[in-house]
């Protein structure tokens, strides 16, 4: 099977799991939101939050365990593979312990005076903080299983763990509205059971499916992959963590100087751009093995060009279901959560544009990591993403008001890209001109013209369903239009209609 039909079909599954996975997800919101109310779903999001930025922890620490395991699947070496994952399960056990550690501390602080939370609320605030540790270190120590997947490109597996996922988070959600008790205290330590149940899962699936899961620290030792491994771990660890403190430190600040009402339009800004993220993001799971294995084969060519498609098409994915939403943030909100919280929408719409930027250069991360050499390239990232707490406890001290925040995080998200761009340039060979020639040159006509034709309606019409429907229909007819005409190369397009034919073969069988 070629690079692009395995890619596709991945692609298939995850977006399949998306389609029911983004339904039960923006509905468990809602019943969360009114179930818990704004306050405590505020307290839940500042300190329960980091649970959702597990999966960003997790995803990013597969990544470097993704990254040798890929590399080694390239060269074909299955021995390798297995000292790789032995080392890999060390690594993670000790940096479960230290993030436990660590947590319990942080946790100390917290609440003596860092978060402003109600008296009669702390006791509940920190079962949720403590069932959070508990889910951290289990979360940790399955990252190994999480980068076999990967590597694998197992994208139908995964795909149904992440159902099953979002049908428990379903079942908590419920369990809350018609508990009698502290609903807030259930839904906590229901959150935290939920990635020791999925995670269990897997680790049972891959034990039983891939050879290279057998657990021989002693057998599989092998000293210099051991210090290669930690090495590139530790820098991508420390990636992880500066930008969970990053966003996980604003949050805390917003809170410090506006209370929980609102961090629960943060929270509602995060879980909306998180569902939105995941049509890009699916697509790139499915491409970064592909990129990796390119690099371990040794063809560097093919790897800048899967990576360059992966940032065109990461952005389209990303702008073609957030335009609409952009241009009509008010009443898509009120449809969804019927009580919008102060501040919800300038909040939902900063932290759009804030991750459209990223989708340019969000393949080329794959890129330097897959090449190995990304100590600088951390330092320089890692730096960028802390700055930016020192600089929105100043403005919010200085009075300025909340969505400064996010303006912030813009102009750090601008110049990360760029960051980024420089590190591909410097350590992969990307020439900056095949850059802005595929990528920019592309992207970005699409998107203004189609944002642009999309605002019409709103000019004339009043704010409405029919509205909506409109704005919605104009902006995708004419993303499409624009795409095929602009945004795809002449390879692309024979590519699709290939594909189209062989759907309509396929279809016309079983008939």
């Amino acid at each position: 099977m070629s690079t692009a039909h395995r890619v596709i079909k991945n692609t298939g599954f995850l977006y399949a799991k998306m389609g029911i996975t983004m339904f039960i997800s923006l509905y468990t919101t809602r019943l969360i939101l009114n179930a818990l109310g704004a306050s405590d779903f505020g307290i839940f999001n500042i300190v329960g939050g980091a649970i959702a930025m597990l999966g960003f922890l997790n995803a990013a620490m597969a990544g470097a365990t993704q990254r040798f395991m890929s590399y080694s699947e390239g060269e074909g070496n299955k021995e390798k593979q297995r000292r790789i994952f032995n080392i890999s399960f060390i690594i993670h056990f000790l940096i479960a312990l230290i993030v436990g550690i660590v947590l319990v501390i942080v946790g100390y602080f917290f609440f003596n005076g860092i978060l402003n939370i109600e008296t009669n609320r702390i006791f509940a605030a920190k079962v949720v903080y403590g069932s959070l540790i508990v889910s951290t270190i289990f979360t940790v120590m399955t990252v190994p299983y999480d980068a076999v997947l990967n590597a694998h490109e197992n994208m139908l597996y995964y795909a149904i763990v992440g159902i099953i996922e979002s049908l428990l988070k379903l079942g908590a959600a419920l369990a809350v509205v018609y508990s009698a008790g502290d609903k807030l205290v259930l839904y906590g330590i229901l959150m935290a059971c939920i990635p020791l149940i999925t995670m269990t899962i897997m680790r049972i699936y891959c034990h039983k499916q891939y050879s290279e899961c057998t657990i021989a620290p002693k057998r599989y030792w092998d000293k210099s992959l051991m210090k290669e491994m930690t090495g590139f771990a530790g820098w991508s660890f420390g990636s992880a963590t500066s930008s969970m403190v990053g966003n996980y430190g604003v949050g805390v600040i917003l809170n410090h100087f506006f209370g929980t009402i609102l961090n629960a339009s943060f929270g509602i800004a995060a879980q909306l751009n998180g569902q939105l993220v995941s049509f890009s993001n699916n697509m790139m799971r499915a491409l970064n093995p592909s990129i990796v294995k390119a690099e371990g084969g040794g063809n560097r060519q093919d790897m800048i060009k899967l990576s360059l498609i992966g940032c065109k098409y990461s952005f389209f994915l990303f702008s073609f279901f957030t335009i609409p939403f952009l241009l009509e943030t008010p009443i898509i909100l009120k449809l969804w959560l019927k009580n919008v919280p102060d501040w919800a929408v300038i909040f939902c719409r900063l932290t759009i544009l804030i991750t459209m930027i990223e989708q340019l250069t969000l393949p080329l991360n794959t890129a330097i990591g897959a090449q190995g050499e990304i100590k600088s390239y951390t330092i320089v990232k890692s730096f960028l993403l802390l700055i930016q707490l020192p600089i929105v406890f100043i403005l919010f001290a200085n009075g300025f008001p909340a969505y400064f925040m996010l303006i912030v995080m813009l102009f750090i998200g601008i110049l990360n890209g760029a960051n980024t761009l420089f590190f591909s340039i410097k350590k992969c060979g990307l020439l900056f001109s095949v850059y802005i020639n595929v990528v920019l040159e592309k992207v970005l006509p699409i998107f203004l013209i189609t944002g642009i034709i999309g605002f019409s309606p709103i000019i004339i019409l009043n704010e409405s369903i029919y509205r909506l429907s409109i704005v919605i229909f104009i902006s995708i007819l004419t993303f499409i239009f624009l795409f095929f005409f602009i945004g795809s190369t002449i390879e692309e397009r024979i590519q699709f209609r290939y594909l189209l034919d062989k759907i309509k073969v396929r279809y016309q069988k079983r008939k």
